[in-house]
């Protein structure tokens, strides 16, 4: 039972996750714009994900316990590839992809860098999560965000304590993922509000 519990926790995550930014990136093609997306938001959210898998690589943790990142990772590319292609200047994310992707190198240098850097990776990504809210709180407006992406968000993150719990028992990790799974219930919530607000008003 556990084996299997397990094994449907890691397939499902990596099944939701193949799947995870599609909805918002169908909302940005589909409005034609990024309003409602908060830029900060999305490069601190890649900024922990690679911090997230790089640490996961170092200590050469089971596959199927972070296999999700390399994917969610390009989705994120091709987010800020369509952010920056709807306000109008494309070749402003080259710099960003640049920096990530030396990062990636100069992660490892050191034992200790790549510890801190996923000791901070928490507050990084609940970072990006209050950028996504104070630009919801700000506009008031859920405009392009996809509330579908957040919610499959928080069911990854709610899999992944499971596994966690199961396989490393990593408390860093842990205690990201509760944190995570916390504050994407809350971005969805705020997704959700405002889009009814609009709704109302028209």
């Amino acid at each position: 039972m556990t084996s299997e519990l397990l094994g449907f926790c890691n397939w499902s995550t990596l099944g939701v996750c193949a799947a995870l930014k599609l909805p918002q990136i169908s909302a940005l093609l589909a409005a034609r714009s990024a309003r409602g997306l908060s830029l900060p938001s999305l490069l601190l959210e890649l900024a922990g994900f690679l911090v997230f898998l790089r640490y996961q690589c170092y200590y050469e943790y089971p596959l199927l316990t972070y296999l999700e990142y390399p994917i969610l990772i390009a989705q994120d590319v091709i987010l800020l590839l369509c952010v920056f292609h709807f306000s109008g200047n494309v070749y402003r994310a080259v710099p960003y992809i640049a920096l990530f992707v030396t990062s990636w190198f100069l992660l490892t240098l050191q034992k200790w860098v790549i510890d801190l850097a996923m000791n901070l990776c928490t507050f990084i990504s609940a970072a990006s999560k209050f950028a996504q809210l104070q630009y919801l709180w700000k506009t008031r407006d859920s405009g392009a965000v996809s509330a579908l992406t957040w919610s499959l968000a928080s069911y990854t993150c709610a899999a992944r304590i499971v596994t966690t719990v199961m396989t490393t028992n990593d408390l860093t990790i842990l205690i990201r993922f509760v944190v995570m799974l916390a504050l994407n219930i809350w971005v969805t919530a705020t997704v959700l509000r405002y889009r009814k607000t609009i709704f109302k008003g028209e």
